[in-house]
């Protein structure tokens, strides 16, 4: 016992188990007696802040979503990539409008729940991953907060690049971010202050997932401002040409493979 989480797929099984407690489909999580508990996302930040919200958004039909994600399907066109599938929420969605869509996700047992849900086109990997399959793409949805996977100044050139390798001529990339910067928590303006002076954005958090008794290897997931990521598109193959703010602190960015 070393008091430190196994090594695991800890977004697949907390996915599988959230999906059994809101269908009845495999088996529940129990606390004991007969009621299945509510499964947990727990987020653990390098400062020691802990986190934890219910998992079951992850599988919400359209009637529970933020406006900005209707935006963001509305603005879609040709084959979509979604970037991070998870459950399966957004590509569902789309295929039920027909849309040409394939899920893209590195946890196995989401991309399990996503086609037990009905999703027909899903790969397992990263983006980076993916090039080497050759397959082209018009429109790439990085929604649920997933501009986090842009990580920071090291991680979006490379990240950036493959989305292009991967883009159809008239491609575009909508990315749902938050803006980190409208709080005076002290526990988070440190945490800000924290990152600078580590040569660091302030919203770059350095992150570990956890599950009952799993976890992930630590991380970084980007929580920037619009203009702190128009700085790190600058010089891509892409240009950033919208900002939908409308649900600040939450946006959307559009962004435009240049010709």
């Amino acid at each position: 016992m070393t008091g430190e989480p196994e090594i695991g797929d800890v977004f697949g099984e907390m996915i599988r188990d959230a999906y059994a407690v809101a269908t009845g489909i495999g088996p529940r999580p129990m606390a004991g007696g007969r009621l299945p508990r509510p499964v947990i996302e727990i987020i653990e930040r390098d400062d020691g802040l802990v986190n934890g919200a219910p998992a079951g958004h992850y599988l919400d039909p359209p009637d529970r979503w933020q406006p900005h994600d209707h935006r963001a399907v509305d603005r879609v066109h040709g084959h979509v990539l979604d970037v991070g599938v998870g459950a399966g929420r957004i590509a569902l969605h789309l295929q039920e409008r027909g849309v040409p869509v394939t899920g893209l996700d590195t946890s196995l047992g989401a991309l399990r729940v996503s086609r037990h849900r009905g999703v027909r086109e899903l790969v397992h990997g990263t983006v980076d991953e993916h090039v080497a399959d050759g397959r082209r793409y018009d429109t790439f949805l990085l929604l649920g907060n997933n501009l986090g996977l842009f990580e920071g100044r090291e991680r979006a050139p490379a990240l950036l690049a493959a989305l292009a390798a991967l883009a159809r001529p008239g491609a575009t990339v909508i990315a749902h971010g938050t803006d980190p910067y409208g709080t005076t928590d002290p526990v988070h303006t440190g945490y800000h202050e924290r990152n600078r002076r580590r040569g660091r954005l302030g919203g770059q958090l350095r992150l570990r997932l956890r599950y009952r008794l799993l976890g992930t290897e630590w991380f970084d997931y980007l929580v920037c401002s619009p203009e702190e990521f128009a700085e790190l598109v600058h010089g891509s193959p892409w240009r950033l040409t919208d900002v939908d703010d409308t649900d600040h602190p939450y946006y959307l960015a559009t962004l435009a493979l240049r010709r």
